[in-house]
């Protein structure tokens, strides 16, 4: 009994932390467990698998608790039942990967909105080209928040997270567009654009919700 327990442990663990090689960037395959019917969707980002652990806990037979800074999981085994903690989350505020994602993925949108901007007022032509790096650096950090949420305060979050980002993709679209078009395009342009601005006001917002660290939605990100 034990060696299975310690079998299921072992396989969660690799599960969550250790890179596959084999699989391609990006690509999205199923973990199954030994002994459990159904399988959990895998998410592999730079080299590395995800899993969402509320999904990985059905699969296994297992029940979560959160307490403090702490999750369990509980796996049951033959009637027993034994508990792994898996990481600090906080059951009604952000859990520490989430943010740390979160906190990336804001601080990349604005480099991009920088990109945008200086290109504007500096009357660089705005191409694709230029902004590319931007966006997909942001794409792939928007993933990772996805996959790095925990509590239901995480997964509200990221919504509003992942508004921002398409909004700044609204934003940067549009004025590549415009280049594309050959219209003219005026240094004060993003100062007197609305979705500009609801771009700053979204990640204002976002940035004050992750240094108080609980969800509030003010509605800038809608």
């Amino acid at each position: 009994m034990r060696e299975k327990i310690s079998c299921a442990c072992v396989i969660l663990a690799i599960a969550m932390i250790l890179p596959v090689k084999t699989m391609s960037q990006g690509q999205i395959k199923n973990l199954v467990l030994s002994g459990h019917a159904g399988g959990v969707p895998v998410a592999q980002i730079n080299g590395r698998n995800y899993v969402e652990i509320e999904a990985l806990a059905r699969v296994a037979n297992a029940s979560l608790s959160f307490k403090g800074n702490q999750i369990t999981l509980t796996l049951l085994a033959e009637g027993n039942a034994t508990t792994v903690g898996v990481g600090p989350a906080a059951a009604t505020g952000f859990s520490r990967t989430f943010l740390r994602s979160a906190i990336e993925e804001l601080s990349t949108i604005g480099e991009w909105h920088g990109a945008l901007e200086s290109a504007i007022d500096n009357q660089v032509p705005v191409g694709q080209s230029w902004l590319a790096p931007y966006a997909a650096r942001a794409t792939t950090n928007l993933r990772l928040v996805q996959v790095a949420t925990i509590t239901d305060a995480d997964r509200s979050a990221a919504q509003l997270v992942a508004n921002d980002y398409q909004k700044m993709k609204q934003l940067s679209d549009k004025y590549v567009a415009q280049r594309a078009s050959l219209s003219y395009i005026e240094r004060d342009s993003l100062e007197n654009d609305a979705l500009n601005q609801s771009v700053i006001a979204c990640g204002k917002s976002l940035e004050a919700m992750a240094a108080g660290g609980q969800f509030v939605d003010d509605g800038a990100c809608d």
